[in-house]
């Protein structure tokens, strides 16, 4: 661990880095103002900065792109219900001359909202961008849970459009912990972390958007708590982010990959 975070980042739910820069990008969820806060990487608030023409209905996940832009997902959906799903792009951050694009989207192969209780795999909290897509991993709430999350890709254009699934996978079967609850893409954009509340799963040798035909190692941290944000510091580095948990605050995490 390398510090506890701010009582103000109880509800934390993603976090980023863009290389070259010292600082780092985190969100709350939902309840919560429409704020992403500049920390150093001790995990001290520097700036509380507001995000124009957005909304937090339930912002779970961040990401970045190699032309300074963030990207706030907007998109958690507990109940399967949610038919506003957005993604915003987040230009001029650094210089704070902001500008807000919006990403409306839909999934594809949801018709009910929400579907029966056996079939709730509606729910996003990850994402990552790569080469002008989004890609989209669900939380499986399914009654009948089976480890199997969804991949979705989404074009990085204004307006709305349909998400397309294109994969599914079985990432563990571990109904207590197989949650996809944030994923991360390293600067190469050869190595994919996934994280859940107690393990990371790191994609790599992949080609195309075959993402899960690779290698997949799954690294157990031995470590249960509410993990929500994951990023890529170095190509060899990870920091994570976890909630505040009744009177434990929140902390930020440093895991180097072997």
């Amino acid at each position: 661990m390398i510090d506890h975070l701010s009582n103000a980042l109880h509800e934390i739910s993603g976090i980023t880095y863009i290389k070259g820069e010292s600082n780092l990008y985190a969100v709350n969820d939902s309840g919560n103002e429409n704020v992403v806060f500049l920390l150093n990487q001790k995990g001290k608030i520097l700036e509380e900065i507001k995000i124009p023409n957005s909304k937090n209905v339930d912002w779970e996940d961040l990401a970045y792109d190699h032309n300074n832009n963030i990207y706030i997902g907007d998109f958690g959906n507990n109940n399967n219900d949610r038919k506003n799903l957005t993604i915003y792009r987040v230009s001029g951050i650094k210089n704070k001359q902001i500008k807000t694009t919006t990403i409306e989207f839909f999934l594809e192969d949801q018709k009910k909202f929400p579907p029966s209780k056996k079939k709730r795999n509606f729910d996003i909290e990850a994402f990552f961008y790569n080469k002008g897509s989004f890609y989209l991993f669900t939380k499986n709430r399914g009654s009948k849970f089976n480890g199997e999350t969804k991949l979705y890709k989404l074009q990085d254009k204004p307006g709305k459009q349909k998400a397309k699934l294109i994969d599914t996978h079985t990432i563990c079967d571990d109904a207590r912990d197989c949650f996809i609850s944030s994923a991360a893409i390293n600067y190469n954009g050869d190595t994919i972390a996934l994280l859940t509340y107690n393990k990371i799963f790191i994609l790599s040798d992949f080609k195309g958007d075959d993402l899960f035909g690779g290698k997949i190692k799954k690294i157990k941290l031995n470590h249960f708590s509410q993990k929500e944000g994951i990023c890529f510091l170095t190509d060899s580095t990870l920091l994570i982010v976890d909630e505040k948990q009744k009177k434990t605050k929140g902390a930020l995490y440093k895991y180097r990959l072997k």
